[in-house]
């Protein structure tokens, strides 16, 4: 299956992509969705009158999620790494 073209519009602008599958294209239309409303969101609360600077609000929202988020997941596998050492010392001195 060859590459599926579509548009998508942000911030009032058409944007022609190709995607790989349906999957990929519906990711896209959700992730375009979720910049428009918070655009929208921008534009209600915050006297913001260029595209530009709400764009750069939403893409610092959006990347501050994604890098909260790998720091909470390096948190919680250093806690589980340290549960599982616990865990093996303590197999470990009831094995000897």
């Amino acid at each position: 299956m060859g590459k599926l073209k579509i548009n998508i519009v942000i911030a009032g602008r058409t944007y022609p992509l190709s995607v790989n599958n349906t999957k990929e294209e519906e990711g896209m239309r959700k992730a375009a969705n979720s910049i428009n409303k918070l655009i929208s969101m921008y534009e209600q609360n915050y006297a913001v009158s260029d595209k530009q600077d709400v764009l750069a609000m939403c893409a610092l929202q959006f990347a501050s999620k994604v890098e909260i988020s790998s720091i909470e997941k390096d948190s919680t596998n250093r806690e589980v790494v340290n549960k599982i050492k616990e865990l093996t010392k303590i197999v470990n001195s009831c094995l000897k």
